[in-house]
């Protein structure tokens, strides 16, 4: 299709594209707006080898996949919901749970997800305190060369909402809807793509040049 053609369709469909485009946009900000926010809170453990040991580095990151999957296990869930009286059982508690371990900064982040930025604050909090308790405990038993020491970095102090994200949604919403309109614009044009419209459709149709055209009424 030659340009001429596409300005021609954008000046008779185009509002398609913008109506299609204004009420997906709309819609995925209302719909935005009347969910529930949820909160997410965040906080580094620190976890590094007692000693400068190359050795003894590169098994503490391969340790920590190890710490990832005794964070995230019912068992440390209720010992988290039993110091922090939370109102909630151990398989609620791990779907709003994520651990990532980062071995090349040798840290553990725990974050949280609640309705609550509170209650978020609190899981994270009382998780790292209760996983450096352990390790500190597990130290204890080590020769002090060997141990592995475990740290808070910061407090956890907020917990900004995560989702939902009224303006995102509704940017998706406005990209998704334009394309909508595209699509119907396209279906349109290819119902009517055996109408003629102009001489140039008519030549083209015919291979032949129009002399003369009968004028409207």
């Amino acid at each position: 299709m030659e340009i001429k053609t596409y300005l021609r369709i954008l000046r008779k469909r185009g509002w398609i594209i913008l109506l299609a485009a204004l009420i997906a946009g709309a819609a995925a900000f209302g719909f935005s707006k009347m969910q529930d926010p949820t909160y997410r809170a965040r906080i580094l453990v620190s976890v590094v080898p007692a000693r400068a040991d190359w050795g003894l580095g590169n098994s503490l990151k391969d340790l920590l996949r190890n710490y990832q999957t005794n964070l995230l296990t019912h068992r440390m869930a209720n010992k988290v919901i039993d110091r922090s009286q939370l109102d909630m059982n151990s398989y609620e508690f791990l779907e709003e749970i994520e651990v990532n371990p980062e071995p090349d900064r040798f840290v553990m982040e725990i974050v949280a997800k609640d309705r609550d930025p509170q209650t978020a604050i609190v899981i994270v909090q009382t998780m790292a305190q209760i996983f450096v308790d352990e390790r500190e405990a597990w130290n204890q038993l080590q020769d002090k060369r060997d141990r592995i020491d475990i740290s808070i970095v910061d407090d956890a102090r907020d917990a900004p909402q995560w989702k939902p994200n009224p303006k995102m949604n509704a940017l998706a919403g406005l990209i998704l809807g334009a394309l909508a309109g595209a699509l119907i614009i396209f279906a349109l044009e290819w119902l009517e793509s055996g109408v003629l419209r102009d001489t140039e459709d008519v030549e083209k149709a015919l291979g032949t040049s129009v002399l003369g055209t009968i004028p409207p009424a």
